[in-house]
Parts: structure tokens; sequence; C-alpha cells
């Protein structure tokens, strides 16, 4: 009995540091970057939809994003030609809120979605950062571009196990919100369940 408690204390701080690493899901290749800018990309198919019927589910996608955003001069639908929509948006991301102490941002990020004559939908979010620490009326406060505090030479410890505690938290919040948008934007094909006619599921390409 006692060796078998000399050996569960032994093993005790490994399972700790095991216990304190980082979910993978948010380590390194979390955050992709293209030339150097932080881009997050998707690509999905829609089978059995055309051009011309994917667009418009689209089109009511990321008008939803910027209805649902936060309404200042930033939150706009900047085009909607040539099967290509892009919106610049501004989110309010909450990483705590608790009574008189909420710790929030402002997301920023520009979303592009390209339909394509092969029943594809490319999404692409990038040009993101962060508004942190504002006063009541939105002003002042500290300013973030992603590439110098969510990438992972700026998140990530040497060991490439944790998460920096300050610039970590805005790393997890992005990618869960990234993720989400993705899934919402396949979603949106995804008809109601009826006897008569199969569900159109978006697959995913890369």
């Amino acid at each position: 009995m006692k060796k078998i408690l000399i050996t569960l204390l032994l093993c005790l701080p490994t399972l700790i540091v095991s216990a304190a690493n980082e979910n993978p899901k948010y380590l390194r290749g979390a955050v992709p970057e293209r030339d150097g800018i932080v881009t997050f990309t998707q690509t999905f198919s829609v089978p059995g939809k055309t051009q011309a019927e994917i667009f418009p589910v689209m089109k009511a996608y990321v008008q939803q994003l910027v209805a649902n955003a936060r309404q200042d001069l930033r939150t706009r639908l900047i085009s909607d030609q040539d099967n290509t929509l892009v919106a610049n948006i501004e989110e309010i991301m909450t990483f705590k809120k608790k009574f008189l102490n909420w710790d929030h941002c402002f997301f920023r990020y520009l979303i592009s979605a390209q339909c394509t004559p092969d029943n594809k939908v490319t999404l692409i979010i990038t040009k993101i950062s962060y508004q942190y620490q504002f006063d009541n009326e939105g002003n002042g406060g500290e300013n973030f571009k992603a590439e110098e505090w969510i990438s992972d030479a700026a998140a990530i410890n040497k060991a490439g196990t944790k998460l920096y505690p300050r610039s970590g938290k805005f790393r997890r919040k992005t990618i869960d919100r990234v993720e989400e948008i993705f899934d919402g934007a396949r979603a949106a094909f995804e008809a109601p369940a009826a006897p008569a006619a199969p569900q159109s599921k978006a697959t995913v390409i890369e």
C-alpha cells in the first residue's frame, strides 16, 4: 500500500502539468497566416444546389451577421457583386461576464463569401483586430492586430504547450467564433427534415 502511495505522489506533478496544458485545438497551427496576415479559410460544397441558388442563401447569412453585429460605421455590407459577398463586421466579444465585471472587447474582421459555379462556397475571415479596455463610450483603450496578438509567435509559449494568459483568451475566443461562423454558413443550407424531400447538406472540402 505504501509503495502505491509513493508511486502516486511521484506521478502527481506530471498529472498536474498535463492537466494544465492547453487544449491542442488552440495551439500551434490553429491560427493560419497568408503572406503574414492572419487568414481563416474554409471551402465547402452544397450538392444539388446551383450557384444561383447558393448565392441568395449566403447573402442572407452574411446580412444576418451584419444585422447581429455592433451597429457603427465599421459594420456594413461592402459588396455583393459577381457572386461574392464582402462585409466589415464589428462584434462584442465577451471573455467573462459577472456582476459589475464585464471583460470584453470589440472584435473586428472582414468576411468574404465566394459562390462558384461548381456548387462550392469559399469563406475567408481576415483583417482581424481588437479594441480592449475602452471607456463607457467605446473610446480609447488598447488596439491590437491579430498578427501581433493571437498568432503562433505572439500567443504561444516557447515550449508550444500553453497560451500566454492575456493574449490567450483573445486567441481562444477568436478560434471559437470563426468556427461558429463557418458552421453557421454550412447550416444555412441544411433543409428542415421533410419526408418528401432529402436534406441538402454542405460538405467541407478544406
